[in-house]
């Protein structure tokens, strides 16, 4: 199934999640907010939070700084 990544269409797994996502991606969790459909999802959320066809995501790396 396609969904949008910042913008970019991919494929992916019907049974992908938000977790399967960002590990196919080599991305930290802990170092991301993700958003979906215009909404944050907790990173506890991650694992659970299945994809659906047409979803658009947010990836945004936190960065950390004074």
């Amino acid at each position: 199934m396609q969904i949008i990544v910042n913008g970019n269409p991919r494929d992916v797994e019907r049974t992908a999640t938000i977790a399967s996502l960002l590990a196919e991606l080599s991305l930290d969790p802990r170092q991301l907010a993700v958003e979906r459909n215009l909404e944050l999802v907790p990173r506890a959320d991650h694992a659970a939070t299945q994809l659906a066809e047409g979803d658009r995501l947010e990836v945004v790396t936190l960065v950390g700084g004074g």
